[in-house]
């Protein structure tokens, strides 16, 4: 029996059109970021300077650009592949209004300093919670679809679909577990270690299931649709699905290498990392090779110039990443521009150009009309292009040079550049560099924005799209045939079922032991949680986005400590709620600078960097000197570290304020004496509190010595 329906062409279209405006808006903040890191007169304003764009920029190139067009490129697609029109029109537009909420949300807090300070998951709580009910009415919507579908076969794409909603599902959840303490301030439950380990297996899979496999769903779907090509492969198309995401959410310790993680779980990051090229590489030849025969149209046909290079792209990105996650490459590029190079590969190659081909190619369809112009398609490819090299290739050669200057000694055994700020300044073309392509980048969206208006203006949108096909007939299991996998690719549900399991081993095997062993991470007993002043100032340091510049993990290599002082223990980080190992060294490394300089060296340096450090890039914080310390959350905070098993005293949360007040005392009597009239109840008292405190406590116990005692 033959069924009228129809397809939901509206809700994409709305989908497309903010991934067009996100993706300008996220594109347009990350090249400010890149010109602050040479012109630091461009950090504006304490909501405007790097440390807080730099978070704004990563989500909203991630949530917002490449989110929205997950969900464009997911609803048109998945109508089509199960011959129905979206379960619910309501939750799609519950699905559409409340992800662009929570993007606003995240445009306001995160430039106010509204932080969890976790790469790729800063926003606080309500955010959260929030990003966790729209997902479930994505979800609900989507297998509500799913479920009522006139075509049983479930093709390749839905499997990455779905294998994306339930682990993006399970990601957020744990690593979002947080204590509030107010509307717009919380706490990592997870401390030193722990945290780090959970935040980077929820960081490499935000990367893995939210920029990867949705992605490789898309390809699977609009790349043999552009073609007009059969999937080369639909066995290669199995074991790249079952393979990657199975050894995908093993590799987040990778990121972790030479630090104070068990060695036995870094271990285990780089072994499955390795693994991985198996099925990165499987999935990019199951989709170039889709082109066979079709290569004379690559030449003609921008959709194709693009979908080529992105997935090349992918495959040179996936390569790239297990290469870094070998113990002896990671040792020379961890904590450089070269990380940031192959992070920008994947992004503005893979799903850039992704989503601008998806666009090229789904823009005429929807309003039934030609393409504006393929040369000026074909000027975006070739900038977009140009771009991404101008882009990368000046980070790659700036991550060697801040690597072997890092690591250069003399013949006499002394550093070479012990000032760090020395190779910083040597790569400030590469810099520059990275500025020239990001605005070419950029240009080339906004002549896509030129061609899809003109385009748009010539066509007519048909917002509801008639469709016919025959019911879908039960299922008869004994009938079947085809193989386990046809088994389980027919229902839905077991399908969500085993990919749950099939990602849920790798972290289960990972996080539990760290909690449950307690070996694992000993104490030291000479460390000590922070004192009120110090949380305080720790709270500031993180707020203004420090961490995006500077590690606190100095790695046990002769360089670093050299270079920094005693390498990191597993024991310092306890009490550190959320920890702040940081990715990326802009700055040098902060584990050992208190004591180093006087409260007085921080003072100035807070105020005018160039005055402690000439030439220094990094930006003046101004607005530190001139707000007040809000010591009404004090309380509040020691109690919620209380919570968490910070082993404060009992009646301590009470009497935390005027400890606070008698260590800022103390720091404006010692700013005194070097002729500074500072007021005590300013930020940046607090702050200069935390950083005389980092990497102290070790100090006062012998060198390497941890306690035969485990943490409760």
């Amino acid at each position: 029996m033959i069924e009228r329906f129809q397809y939901d062409n509206r809700i994409v279209k709305y989908f497309l059109f903010v991934t067009i405006l996100w993706g300008v808006v996220g594109m347009l903040v990350g090249l400010t970021a890149a010109v602050q890191l040479v012109v630091p007169s461009w950090n504006f304003a304490d909501w405007g300077s790097f440390g807080r764009l730099r978070p704004l920029h990563t989500n909203a190139v991630i949530f917002a650009f490449v989110g929205n067009a997950i969900f464009a490129g997911v609803y048109y697609s998945l109508q089509r592949l199960m011959k129905a029109r979206m379960f619910s029109d309501a939750l799609s537009w519950i699905h559409f209004w409340g992800w662009q909420l929570i993007i606003v949300a995240a445009a306001i807090t995160l430039p106010l300093g509204i932080t969890t300070g976790k790469e790729y998951a800063e926003l606080e709580w309500p955010i959260d919670i929030a990003i966790t009910l729209i997902w479930v009415v994505f979800g609900i919507n989507m297998f509500g679809t799913i479920l009522k579908r006139r075509e049983r076969h479930l093709y390749v794409a839905i499997w990455f679909y779905i294998a994306t909603w339930v682990t993006v599902a399970m990601l957020h959840i744990v690593n979002s577990i947080e204590l509030p303490i107010g509307l717009t301030k919380s706490y990592s439950w997870y401390a030193g270690v722990q945290d780090a380990l959970v935040q980077w297996w929820y960081g490499h899979n935000a990367v893995a299931f939210f920029l990867t496999t949705p992605f490789l769903g898309l390809m699977y779907y609009y790349l043999p649709k552009a073609a007009n090509r059969p999937v080369y492969s639909y066995k290669l198309s199995i074991i790249h699905f079952w393979s990657l995401i199975f050894l995908y959410i093993w590799a987040g310790p990778h990121h972790l290498l030479y630090s104070a993680l068990p060695d036995w779980a870094q271990s285990l990051g780089v072994v499955f990392s390795v693994m991985l090229i198996a099925p990165s590489w499987g999935g990019m030849l199951n989709g170039l090779l889709t082109l066979r025969g079709a290569w004379d149209r690559v030449r003609e046909d921008p959709v194709l110039k693009f979908f080529v290079v992105a997935v090349t792209c992918y495959g040179m990105s996936t390569l790239e990443g297990p290469l870094l996650s070998i113990k002896s490459i990671n040792a020379i590029a961890h904590f450089t521009d070269w990380i940031i190079a192959h992070v920008h590969i994947g992004g503005i190659g893979w799903n850039g150009f992704m989503i601008f081909g998806i666009v090229y190619w789904m823009v005429p369809r929807l309003f039934r009309t030609k393409l504006y112009s393929v040369k000026l398609a074909n000027a975006h490819f070739w900038l977009g292009t140009l771009g991404i090299i101008l882009y990368a290739v000046p980070l790659y050669f700036a991550g060697f040079f801040q690597s072997l200057m890092w690591k250069q000694f003399t013949p006499d055994g002394f550093l070479v550049y012990p000032n760090f700020l020395d190779t910083l300044l040597e790569i400030r073309t590469a810099y520059w560099l990275r500025v020239i392509g990001g605005t070419v980048y950029l240009i080339g969206a906004f002549i896509m924005i030129y061609n899809v208006r003109k385009t748009i203006a010539a066509g007519k949108f048909l917002a509801n799209e008639d469709a016919e096909a025959p019911a879908l007939e039960k299922l008869v299991e004994a009938k079947e045939s085809g193989g386990w996998h046809r088994w389980i690719e027919r229902r839905p549900v077991q399908m969500l079922v085993v990919s749950l399991v099939v990602v849920a081993i790798g972290g289960i095997l990972e996080i539990v032991p760290t909690f449950l062993v307690k070996t694992n991470i000993p104490t030291i007993s000479s460390v000590k949680p922070y004192t009120p002043l110090e949380l305080q100032g720790r709270d500031i340091y993180v707020r203004e986005g420090c961490y995006t510049c500077h590690s606190q993990m100095v790695r046990p290599f002769r360089s670093e400590t050299e270079r920094y002082g005693e390498y990191a223990k597993a024991g310092e980080f306890i009490y550190d709620h959320p920890f702040q190992w940081g990715s990326k060294r802009t700055g040098p490394d902060l584990l050992r600078v208190g004591g180093k300089y006087p409260d007085s060296w921080h003072y100035y340096h807070m105020y005018d960097p160039t005055s402690m450090s000439p030439g220094s890039l990094m930006p003046a914080y101004p607005h530190l000197f001139e707000d007040v310390l809000d010591t009404t959350t004090t309380r509040k905070k020691i109690e919620a570290m209380r919570a968490m098993g910070v082993p404060y005293a009992e009646e301590f949360p009470a009497q935390a304020n005027a400890d606070l007040s008698a260590q800022t005392s103390k720091i404006v009597a010692s700013l005194k004496k070097d002729g500074i009239e500072a007021v005590g109840d300013l930020e940046i008292i607090a702050l200069i509190a935390y950083l005389q405190r980092v990497g102290t406590d070790i100090k006062a116990a012998p060198a390497g010595v941890a306690e035969a005692k485990t943490n409760p």
